[in-house]
């Protein structure tokens, strides 16, 4: 129970990435009031809590209404996350992202009020985007019982509470680490994100294997 959910910790961590949002987060909010960054960053949360507790709970039947195999979605998965993984120890990742700040935040400097950033960029594509959904998936699929399902819900709300807590404090956090720091941990959990999708795409192909031995 203890690995599962400090597995899925990682995992979602490692794949919402805080400490690289809330860098994003105070760029877009740069104008925006307190009160207005503490809104924006509590719903933006909570948005992308409800998405990815929907994909949590209706899934896998969402996969078997289109007739996918778990384990094919599970390959899949794995091969996103990697993807992802690479991305973030090469720094594209952050740049793509910074590139769609730099969009919205033009957008909203040609207008003389603040824009809401909470539904868009923040809660998708940047916090429920499709790495955080592949993962709670693959982690739903993988939990055995109630007790473990709770383990990965679990570890989901640990992770968005620290996202919330990283977007209200963002620009502090930017003066006090600065963008140096960002970037080494960024690198060193798209290491870890690509052990983990290695072991999806490994899992996948055993599940599959064995499938096709077992059936006649």
């Amino acid at each position: 129970m203890i690995d599962l959910f400090l597995s899925a910790f990682v995992t979602f961590f490692v794949v919402i990435d805080p400490p690289g949002c809330a860098p994003i987060y105070a760029g877009l909010t740069g104008d925006a009031s307190a009160r207005q960054i503490r809104s924006m960053a509590i719903r933006a949360v909570i948005i992308a809590s409800a998405i990815l507790l929907f994909f949590a709970v209706l899934g896998e039947q969402l996969l078997g209404s289109l007739h996918i195999e778990l384990d094919a979605f599970r390959i899949a998965g794995g091969i996103m996350l990697f993807v992802i993984a690479l991305e973030m120890v090469f720094e594209k990742r952050t740049q793509r992202r910074e590139d769609r700040a730099e969009k919205v935040k033009a957008q909203n400097d040609q207008t003389p009020e603040v824009d809401d950033v909470a539904v868009f960029p923040m809660a998708m594509p940047m916090l429920a985007g499709p790495g955080a959904i592949a993962s709670i998936m693959l982690l739903m699929a993988r939990a055995d019982g109630i007790e473990q399902s709770l383990a990965v819900l679990g570890a989901l709300a640990a992770v968005m509470l620290l996202t919330l807590v990283a977007l209200i404090l963002a620009a502090p956090l930017m003066k006090l680490f600065g963008a140096g720091f960002e970037a080494i941990i960024t690198r060193l959990l798209g290491v870890l994100l690509a052990a983990l999708a290695a072991q999806f795409i490994i899992d996948g192909i055993i599940g599959a294997f064995d499938l096709k031995i077992l059936t006649p």
